[in-house]
């Protein structure tokens, strides 16, 4: 039997040790905001938090998780003070940026933005781009994912060429 914790909560799985966390998460949890992309933890949808540490679930099995604390995208406004509205402050930056525009990866992507910024309070432009490399965007949404975490780490900039420095805008992408 694996033990662990999900958004605060002690669970248990008896099931085939090799099943992928995102499937215990997705199916047995009914906790849906975690995404299967690709199943072979290239593309980041199914991004969640092992301790502090962004994690691929769809390539993590249960039984690398016993005794764990694992944080999905619903249990993410626990983690640190809510905003208004009871979110956690990537998400607030998300929806006040319009960030999303399809939607399907952006939960693996606040996951990892939320893990850099919790590791790197103030990452550079080079420190975002290393960390968020791994979490793929049909839509291309990357310059506004780039701009939030600015935004979540620097605050909002009283111009835009101060956000945008040294980063391409949207046009140029």
């Amino acid at each position: 039997m694996i033990q662990l914790a999900v958004n605060g909560v002690q669970r248990q799985f008896d099931g085939d040790p090799t099943t992928p966390l995102l499937w215990f998460v997705r199916d047995e949890l009914n906790l849906p905001g975690t995404r299967f992309g690709c199943g072979m933890g290239l593309c980041g949808c199914c991004t969640v938090h092992i301790g502090d540490k962004a994690t691929r679930s769809c390539i993590t099995p249960m039984q690398d998780v016993n005794g764990a604390s694992i944080t999905t995208i619903e249990g993410l406004p626990a983690k640190a003070p809510a905003s208004a509205g009871g979110l956690h402050p990537v998400q607030a930056v998300w929806l006040e940026e319009n960030v999303p525009q399809c939607g399907y990866c952006q939960s693996g992507q606040i996951m990892q933005a939320a893990a850099l910024l919790a590791e790197n309070p103030r990452p550079s432009d080079d420190d975002i781009s290393a960390a968020m490399a791994g979490n793929l965007c049909r839509c291309g949404t990357y310059p506004r994912i780039h701009r939030a975490i600015k935004i979540c780490a620097y605050g909002k900039p009283n111009s835009v060429a101060a956000l945008t420095d040294g980063m391409k805008t949207e046009e140029q992408a």
